[in-house]
């Protein structure tokens, strides 16, 4: 999918994460190397496997009436909250309701509001069960809250693409600017799912770390000790425009989308593809027509498995070389399933604007097998005027969006 066409520009950026409950927060928490990953003390995680995760601390209530806090899932309270960031920052564009979409991608949904109702209609039948239900549990709810709080009629879409969600939803975004159907996307991703039948299953998969000890030291991508991810909640969002409507009403750029892929490995259900992790980095650098020597640095999908981590190494060596830096702020927010990918662009997006790579968080001992330069703090990136941020999913899914400077 290329963007240069037309030009497809951000304009507005918003978060909710375990390191901050706003752009500003995050940004400043993952410069600082500061880790949002904590100890589960609620009475329902003392039995389980694993009782860490990446929680934001951020009361979303506070920003939220009465009733629109009732009606929604958690997941669609994050993403409602850090898309109204987004579109605050984007000094709320007038546009043509017709021209105006909303994409936000999700892994789960309210699997939260799937746990307590089953409970609630288990304890006290079916006269127990809330009226609100069916409308928290859809996936397409974020994307639904998000779309009637802005009036947007272009299209309120929802790509389910497990942990390559949210960036599938930038690459549709950027598909619908480009193709002439819309001039604004609002898009991004969310998931709320931290509780305990996700961290079972993610358990029994063996796919999260059990270390015990400091929590904030447990997620550590790349890093030879590494023993799997850290379950995490949070959402991102960004403010898609047509290069062309944004610069004639004076909107503020902070960077552009200058190319998106999103490939399918037809393979196992769970097991990456190296090679098609190669292809889809090779089709993003083709749509923004740039070659793996223009990029800066890299934001890496890097959940901290010791499988994936060295798959997703050998693709990004071979795409853009050893010796470009490389990141996964995954180390200090843990992961945010369907929210991580936009989370990515947007940390990538923040460090072309302002020259400053956020770290890899307890990369220690490097893996042997991994050959990248990977950074372990805050490294200058001025001067690097295209990234490549990586999202990859449960089901085959991989995308890759490169990201420029204005």
């Amino acid at each position: 999918m290329a963007a240069s066409a037309i030009g497809v520009v951000v304009t507005g950026m918003g978060a909710m994460t375990p390191v901050g409950g706003t752009v500003a927060q995050t940004w400043d928490s993952l410069v600082a190397g500061r880790s949002g990953i904590a100890a589960l003390d609620q009475s329902w995680a003392q039995d389980l496997p694993v009782r860490i995760a990446g929680l934001v601390t951020t009361d979303p209530a506070a920003s939220l009436s009465t009733r629109e806090y009732r009606r929604m899932d958690r997941c669609g309270h994050l993403a409602l909250v850090a898309a109204r960031e987004a579109w605050d920052q984007a000094g709320k564009p007038d546009v043509d309701p017709d021209r105006l979409a909303v994409v936000i991608g999700s892994g789960y949904g309210g699997l939260g509001t799937v746990l307590s109702q089953v409970r609630t209609l288990d304890a006290g039948g079916s006269r127990r069960v809330s009226p609100h239900t069916l409308t928290q549990i859809m996936v397409n709810g974020p994307s639904a809250w998000v779309s009637i709080d802005l009036g947007a009629q272009g299209g309120a879409r929802t790509p389910v693409s497990a942990c390559a969600s949210g960036a599938e939803a930038v690459a549709q975004g950027v598909e619908m600017i480009a193709s002439g159907a819309v001039d604004i996307v609002v898009t991004g991703g969310v998931d709320a799912c931290v509780n305990d039948l996700a961290i079972s299953g993610f358990a029994q998969l063996r796919a999260l770390s059990t270390s015990t000890g400091d929590p904030a030291a447990v997620s550590r991508p790349f890093d030879r000790d590494r023993d799997g991810f850290v379950m995490a909640e949070g959402a991102g969002i960004i403010v898609l425009e047509r290069e062309d409507f944004a610069r004639a009403r004076g909107a503020a750029i902070h960077g552009r989308i200058a190319g998106a892929a999103v490939t399918s490995d037809a393979g196992d259900i769970v097991a990456a593809d190296q090679a098609i992790q190669h292809r889809v980095m090779q089709k993003a650098l083709a749509a923004a027509g740039l070659a793996g020597s223009d990029i800066g640095f890299v934001h890496a999908h890097a959940t901290s498995t010791p499988v994936g981590d060295l798959l997703e190494a050998g693709a990004i060596s071979t795409v853009v070389g050893r010796d470009v830096p490389v990141t996964s702020t995954k180390s200090m927010t843990g992961h945010l399933l369907g929210g991580a990918g936009t989370l990515g662009a947007i940390v990538t997006l923040q460090a072309l604007r302002t020259g400053h790579l956020p770290g890899t968080l307890n990369f220690e001992n490097p893996d042997p097998g991994i050959h990248l330069n990977v950074i372990d703090t805050t490294t200058s990136c001025t001067g690097s005027e295209a990234a490549i941020t990586n999202a990859f999913g449960f089901g085959g899914h991989s995308t890759a969006l490169v990201i420029t400077a204005t």
